[in-house]
């Protein structure tokens, strides 16, 4: 719209410079200059359309096509595959940033190896167009995907997913996430790209941002689920034998401190066995 590839990219990382989100840290990092922040005020993050912010008096906008259409600013729409984030200021559309998506490496492992695990249903729910959602469900095997969700629509399908007898976990990051994290039976942030308000919502948080360690953190979950009940059952076991051995007359001081303390070390030495994992 008559401005040049550095304005937009400045317009966008000016919006886009109080945001933890991705999205926000890829244009950074492609913009590659110091921002004053000094110079902003009014930052307001619209959940599901973007960012606005004052720039020395001037409003500037960095988000979707529902943002535009929203603040009535007459654009020009980018039918390319990716993602989009719209740029406008004082009223008057910028430009339009094209992004385009990486599957992490390890996340075809990941989905294959949850399946091996035994989770049922790997379904993908997005904000992002119907062409990116299809593309990335297909490149991964997943069994089902939905595209172009605001948060609250992603906590329709959600709840839609739920079924009886059955628990749902949720994987996500953005601030668009945290509602959806705190629905879900368990709630699981990407701690390293992870907005606060998405690592507040969930239960476990990924601290290296790698979807494999979702298939380790269940593996480690059943084998202390294991381990707590072994420990009940050794527990409640030894000591109402000595219960009975003591109505019977048949227990003594040691039987009685083995009881206690006894089932004690033999519960640590059995809970230690989790440090293999």
């Amino acid at each position: 719209a008559g401005y040049q590839k550095e304005q937009v990219l400045e317009y966008a990382a000016q919006a886009e410079s109080y945001s933890n989100h991705p999205i926000a840290k890829s244009i950074l990092a492609a913009y590659g200059k110091s921002i004053d922040q000094k110079q902003f005020s009014g930052f307001e993050e619209i959940s599901g359309h973007g960012i606005s912010v004052m720039v020395q008096g001037k409003k500037v906008l960095a988000g979707n096509s529902k943002l535009m259409e929203s603040e009535k600013i007459a654009y020009s729409a980018c039918d390319a595959a990716g993602t989009k984030v719209y740029v406008a200021a004082d009223g008057s559309y910028v430009g339009c940033i094209l992004i385009a998506d990486e599957v992490k490496p390890d996340s075809n492992r990941a989905i294959a190896e949850l399946k091996k695990i035994g989770v049922e249903k790997t379904v993908m729910l997005t904000g992002d167009d119907e062409r990116i959602g299809k593309s990335v469900a297909d490149e991964l095997g997943l069994d089902a995907y939905y595209a172009q969700l605001l948060p609250d629509q992603k906590v329709e399908k959600l709840d839609k997913q739920k079924r009886q007898g059955s628990k749902l976990a949720f994987v996500g990051d953005g601030i668009n996430d945290a509602p959806v994290l705190a629905r879900a039976d368990v709630g699981i942030a990407m701690g390293g790209l992870g907005s606060d308000a998405a690592i507040e919502a969930a239960d476990v948080v990924l601290m290296t941002d790698e979807p494999s360690k979702l298939v380790e953190a269940i593996d480690v979950a059943k084998a202390t689920k294991r381990i707590v009940m072994q420990n009940i059952v050794i527990a409640l076991g030894i000591k109402s034998v000595f219960l009975v051995l003591g109505a019977l007359g048949m227990a003594g001081m040691w039987e009685a401190v083995f009881g206690d303390v006894g089932v004690t070390i033999i519960a640590v030495l059995n809970a230690m066995r989790i440090l293999k994992k």
